[in-house]
This record gives structure tokens, sequence and C-alpha cells, in this order.
């Protein structure tokens, strides 16, 4: 079974769980911090990907680690993964859970390149746009691409709206190779 199979079900587990406990918020800020730990510490990522190390030495490291850091819950669901051999897979685990936890509350996660930063009224008029194209909640994030060479470009899903002038030059010069300007 792929990782990424086998992540979207322990993140789908715990939504239900989180759900039905009613304490989502709670597995997201445990989860928020478990990720912030993964992405400074390289040491902590070597830890949980080392085979050599045996479960039960891991399972006490990270319940020193993690006590009083994370819910009973959230650690419990580390220890499972531990026992299970799966801490490799916690990054996984823990962007497939954003990622349900986005839809089941309706939010839409919005890449948007631009070739200089936007102001904040602009920003705010995308998102007022988008929210009403879409009906959901938006989260944008931003990226500077000079190689856009002006304008914008929007991407969620499968879909992009591309609005730059590195696009249109590209659109130009086609039609110029085709002979139909």
């Amino acid at each position: 079974m792929s990782s990424l199979r086998t992540a979207q079900r322990y993140a789908k587990a715990m939504i239900d769980i989180g759900t039905e406990m009613k304490n989502l918020d709670g597995i997201f800020r445990d989860f928020e911090l478990l990720e912030s730990t993964l992405q400074t510490s390289r040491d902590f990522k070597l830890f949980l990907k080392n085979p050599v190390l045996s479960s039960e030495k891991k399972k006490r490291v990270l319940t020193d680690l993690l006590k009083d850091k994370v819910s009973e819950m959230t650690m419990k669901f580390v220890i499972i993964l531990v026992r299970k051999n799966r801490e490799g897979i916690l990054a996984e685990i823990i962007h497939e859970f954003n990622r349900l936890r986005d839809v089941k509350m309706g939010i839409l996660n919005v890449n948007v390149k631009t070739a200089i930063p936007f102001s904040s009224s602009q920003q705010d008029h995308l998102v007022r746009q988008l929210g009403s194209v879409t009906k959901m909640k938006v989260k944008v994030k931003y990226e500077i691409d000079q190689t856009l060479k002006g304008g914008f470009k929007v991407q969620y899903y499968d879909t992009v709206w591309d609005a730059s002038v590195q696009h249109q030059l590209d659109l130009l010069r086609k039609r110029f190779a085709e002979g139909t300007i």
C-alpha cells in the first residue's frame, strides 16, 4: 500500500475521532506543533524514520518529548503510529489531515502567484471574488514569481486562472507561429 493511501486512512481516522469527540481544533493545534517540529528539526525527522531504533525506545522518547504539549488523544495516536511502524509518514498524515479538515470546514486553499505583491485591497478583492465563485471560505497563499512579468496566476484543485503577462505573451507567440494573426 502506498504511503499516501496509508496517510489518508490515518488522517481520515483522526478526522472522524476529532469530529466525534468535538475536538477537531485541538487535534489541529497538536498537529501544527508536530508539523512545526518536523519542519524545524532534522534530528526529529531522522529519529522518526530511523529503522534501527526499537519501537519501545521511540515510544519512550516521544512520550517524554510530547508530554504536556499535545492532548492525550494525539499522544495515543502517535504511539499507535509507532506500534504499527508508521511514524515515518507522520508528515504525510498531518498534510492529509489538514486537507480533509479544510474540506470538511468548506475552506478552499488557493495558491496565488504574482509578479509583484498585491496590496491589501487587491487581496481582499481577490478573496471576495473567489469566495463568490466557489461559494467557499478562501484561504490564500501568496507567492512572488517574477517570471510572470506582470499579472497573476490563481490555482486551486485542478483549476488555473492565468492572468499573467507571460501567459498572454505565450498565447500571442503561438498565434504568430500558427499564422492566425
